[in-house]
């Protein structure tokens, strides 16, 4: 599904990555850790394809993201890979439902059959009475689960997530970490989540931890 080698990243006189070296299977997910300024979310930005390795290389479901242009780049991210952030990152002027269809429509999809995959995820995440109130009508539970839903409108290859339960309390946090199981169970979904959360790190099929730079065996 993903492989990175060597890959490398150095802001200033600072080296944050120093040849990182990654495989993420199919089904799989994977929880990244380390103490904050050890590079995860580098990392993290790196492998979804929103920043650039100074050298190493990056092939995601058999693509190799290196000989992209930033357009082609941007084009594949949209198509096959979804991102989930803290603080969840909804336009407030949109309802839940349109939130989520957002990314579909910018891939031209048929708009019909991207509000009919939005219902489907409504239900699946248990959020469908909410698809037309807006975020601020919504808890912080049910506006991570709309950018879940975003995150996987558009059936990626693989979704990664940086602080999830980041903003939430103990409850949602441990609700979205067992969505995120049974969306693997259910959805054959791949997810990469960097986290602070030693629940969920430690519920994950692999737990690597990121130390000076590089991947702890």
């Amino acid at each position: 599904m993903l492989i990175a080698k060597g890959i490398t990243k150095t802001y200033g006189d600072l080296k944050v990555l120093k040849g990182i070296d990654l495989h993420v299977k199919k089904k799989e997910i994977i929880s990244i850790v380390g103490a904050s300024g050890a590079g995860k979310s580098t990392l993290l930005h790196i492998l979804g394809t929103l920043d650039k390795p100074d050298l190493g290389t990056l092939t995601i479901n058999g693509a190799n993201i290196d000989t992209m242009s930033n357009k082609e780049k941007s084009a594949f991210r949209n198509k096959h890979i979804g991102f989930i952030f803290q603080f969840h990152n909804l336009l407030p002027e949109f309802t839940a439902k349109e939130n989520i269809c957002i990314p579909g429509f910018i891939s031209g999809r048929n708009a019909s059959s991207v509000r009919q995959r939005a219902d489907e995820l409504l239900k699946i995440l248990g959020i469908s009475a909410r698809a037309d109130h807006k975020p601020s009508e919504l808890s912080g539970g049910e506006q991570q689960r709309t950018a879940v839903a975003r995150a996987l409108i558009n059936n990626p290859s693989i979704v990664f997530a940086d602080e999830p339960s980041g903003n939430l309390d103990s409850k949602n946090a441990r609700e979205l970490h067992q969505l995120f199981f049974r969306l693997r169970d259910e959805l054959e979904q791949t997810f990469v989540i960097v986290t602070h959360n030693e629940e969920l790190a430690n519920m994950a099929d692999r737990k690597l931890e990121i130390k000076d730079g590089v991947i702890l065996t």
